[in-house]
């Protein structure tokens, strides 16, 4: 495991070398459904979800100033009852996967998220993703449901395996 430099709450500088990575990935992987590659101004409104503390954060992993990922924790569903359940998202950059950064993410989400009043916290994977699924089967995802064949990317369709933690 590769030890990054930093890991620290989502700041406003991160937002363009966070937007290239997410924009990676809606342009070469189903791993997010967004079609369109996100502008700066939508990464601004997205980002504005997050505090320092609470139910909804978002910490990134930092290199020598290069921002290698993020976790974050944002609302599950926007009905009230829903306000104890969050649904996590996690991504690294190209270049940083296999060095144990995405433990090391949800190691500190999850740690922040101890006593703010979560409930459960929901990932909705696209599968095949066998190195996501371990990710969340090593913090203690469980498997609940899949939804078949639910997003059309790149000419296929994909079912989206939904996973769930008790805090």
């Amino acid at each position: 495991m590769t030890v990054p430099g930093a890991i620290r709450h989502l700041q406003t500088g991160d937002l363009p070398a966070l937007n290239d990575i997410y924009n990676h990935y809606i342009l070469t992987s189903p791993v997010t459904f967004d079609i369109a590659p996100k502008t700066i101004d939508e990464r601004e409104a997205w980002a504005r979800q997050f505090e320092t503390t609470g139910r909804h954060q978002c910490f990134v992993a930092l290199e020598e100033e290069a921002l290698l990922g993020w976790a974050c924790s944002g609302p599950f569903r926007p009905k009230a009852a829903y306000e104890t359940s969050v649904e996590v998202s996690i991504y690294l950059g190209p270049q940083a996967g296999g060095r144990g950064l995405g433990s090391i993410l949800y190691e500190r989400l999850f740690a922040a998220l101890e006593g703010e009043n979560v409930h459960r916290a929901l990932a909705g994977i696209t599968v095949p993703n066998p190195a996501s699924l371990a990710l969340h089967r090593r913090f203690g995802f469980i498997d609940v449901g899949t939804y078949s064949e639910v997003g059309q990317k790149f000419d296929h369709y994909w079912d989206v395996l939904w996973m769930e933690k008790r805090l």
